[in-house]
């Protein structure tokens, strides 16, 4: 018998049919089906002259279908061990978000400058060349902008609001001499 005699396609329904029945799911059944047409194909040659296709299709689709419930338990354990070795997620309390609306607060702060370099360095994870890059000025001047961020910064979790981190400039003398 040559490879392309065996009639599998007249057995589409019953291995659908069959397929529901272990899956529950008319779209997974469809595609355990098709794994196991396309599992036929590879293993044709394990297929014996005389025996039924329906059969043999059967215990390929179920053999598939074992398989995976396999393959989800073991995901599902390693998932679960996963899952022990961190620490579970615990909504912030409420002091724990006045904090970090706080902090938020100081980082919006900070001038433009300083805000976009310390984001580009420590939010985005940019090393100070490819900053500079973005921001079109030289690596010190990245360097210099993240130093003094992070210094107002720490002054603010330091509760050293004295120096200023949210007081914006005040011009003290304009062109002509003048205080404003």
């Amino acid at each position: 018998m040559a490879s392309d005699d065996l009639d599998i396609v007249d057995q589409l329904e019953s291995l659908r049919r069959y397929a529901r029945v272990l899956t529950r799911d008319p779209e997974t059944a469809d595609d355990l089906v098709q794994a196991t047409f396309v599992r036929a194909r590879e293993r044709r040659a394990t297929f014996h002259d005389g025996a039924d296709v329906r059969v043999w299709l059967m215990a390929i689709l179920h053999n598939l279908f074992i398989d995976g419930r396999r393959s989800a338990k073991a995901a599902e354990a390693r998932e679960k061990v996963w899952a022990e070795t961190r620490p579970a997620f615990v909504e912030p309390s409420g002091d724990i978000a006045v904090r970090f609306a706080q902090l938020r607060n100081a980082f919006l702060a900070l001038n433009a400058e300083q805000r976009e370099t310390l984001h580009l360095v420590a939010v985005e994870g940019l090393g100070p060349p490819e900053a500079a890059e973005i921001l079109g000025v030289p690596v010190g001047t990245v360097m210099s902008r993240v130093g003094r961020a992070r210094a107002v910064l720490r002054a603010f979790e330091d509760g050293r609001t004295d120096e200023g981190w949210a007081k914006p400039l005040r011009i003290v003398g304009g062109r002509d001499g003048r205080q404003d």
